[in-house]
């Protein structure tokens, strides 16, 4: 059996153009950061993955990647094992999956590319041919603190700015699901967000997240407007007995990418069913085999399963797609932030999402190659923009001084 070892494992920090989005936790900075991999093994062949850009995460791989020089490429527990061995747990982050994840991906890519096979059949063959998406539809400042003008989308705090939102996001992309970032103002107010997307947008499947910002009694007096409105409520408020208490009340699914997020969640979200359905990820669960696996584990205690996203470019995009046609009980839209993205690393440009699904690149590996040009420009950014982690608290206090975060705030 041929083996494919590995030469070199570059990881670049990058930042680019994200809008001011709000959230529980405040707004979204004017650079969101994430990490480009290069895994390059024998042959100079070269598998690229995409992940969180903290100096955090980007110090794990930074730590890890020479231990896996000279293994070959697919040697996934020696990854496991080294990072084991070399990435501290740093204040409940749980580094090791996420640093973990973004080697791993590369390793995938690298090794289709070798092999001239894709990694959706490499993990086991393509169940769907489009994977869909979801409209992620976010209140949000007109622009950053300090800009002159403001970016395309304009300001989003009313119902009615909402439902221009979420009509123009359609007509780009063509979704089907919607799903509103909650948590920023008093839920009646988002909940009349809501109720005005349904009145322009009868048959759309509805989903609100507020990042754990309610409390459980909220949630429970607001279910019966919720059940008439939803397909399922995310993550309403923190914790997996607060999930529970809420899930007992109603027959409406809650979904989850905050309390059941690794391995050691999934015994007691099961014995408490506090989740029905799990918004996966594999860039915190620890990559494409360990959420594959997942997924099996979903299929087998009968949760719904679909996939959380982050603001990510076409590497973390083309990564998920794979992973999704791979996927057989994929049972809702995916989200994803990539259309309020504007830069891109992949040569060719945005990948496109039509019809609110995407068809996977071709080509072996992930499909995708790498554009240099667009690598050093971001990577400039990052040097320039000065951020080691992203802060939305911060950034929220420049256009509202004294505000408090923190959750649940309802």
């Amino acid at each position: 059996m041929t083996c494919h070892r590995i030469e070199d494992i570059r990881v670049t920090p990058i930042a680019f153009d994200d809008p001011p989005l709000l959230n529980v936790s405040g707004c979204h900075q004017p650079m969101a950061l994430r990490s480009i991999i290069e895994v390059e093994i024998e042959g100079g062949i070269v598998g690229l993955g995409e992940s969180y850009g903290s100096r955090s995460v980007v110090g794990g791989i930074e730590a890890l990647a020479p231990k896996m020089i000279g293994r070959d490429v697919m040697d996934l527990n020696a990854l496991w094992h080294f990072g084991r061995e070399t990435v501290p747990e740093d204040g409940g982050e749980r580094r090791l999956p996420r640093v973990v994840a973004a080697i791993e991906v590369a390793c995938w890519d690298a090794f289709g590319k070798a092999t001239g096979r894709r990694v959706v059949d490499l993990m086991g063959g393509q169940v769907r041919d489009e994977v869909p998406f979801s409209a992620y539809l976010f209140y949000k400042f007109g622009r950053h603190h300090g800009a002159g003008e403001d970016d395309v989308w304009g300001e989003v705090l009313t119902p009615e700015q909402l439902v221009d939102e979420a009509r123009r996001m359609v007509e780009l992309y063509g979704f089907d699901a919607l799903k509103l970032k909650a948590g920023v103002f008093d839920p009646e107010e988002e909940i009349a967000g809501l109720r005005a997307l349904r009145g322009a947008f009868p048959d759309a499947p509805l989903r609100i997240d507020p990042n754990g910002g309610w409390h459980v009694h909220t949630t429970l007096k607001l279910l019966p407007e919720l059940e008439e409105l939803l397909e399922y409520l995310e993550d309403p408020t923190i914790g997996i007995p607060g999930m529970a208490v809420i899930q007992k009340a109603t027959s409406l699914p809650l979904a989850t990418n905050m309390c059941v997020v690794a391995d050691d969640h999934l015994p007691p979200g099961i014995a408490q069913d506090a989740v029905r359905v799990i918004l996966s990820d594999h860039h915190y669960w620890g990559g494409l085999q360990a959420s594959r696996e997942l997924g099996r584990i979903c299929a087998i205690w009968g949760i719904g399963l679909s996939m959380h996203s982050n603001s990510h470019l076409g590497i973390s995009l083309a990564a998920m797609a794979h992973l999704a046609a791979a996927t057989p009980n994929l049972t809702y839209d995916c989200d994803t932030h990539y259309p309020w993205q504007t830069d891109e690393v992949i040569e060719g440009g945005k990948l496109a999402i039509e019809g609110g699904r995407l068809r996977l690149p071709e080509g072996p590996g992930l499909g995708v190659t790498l554009d240099r040009t667009a690598l050093a420009r971001l990577h400039r950014n990052y040097r320039e923009a000065g951020l080691t982690a992203r802060d939305d608290t911060s950034e929220m206090r420049k256009h509202r001084p004294g505000w408090i975060g923190g959750r649940p705030r309802y």
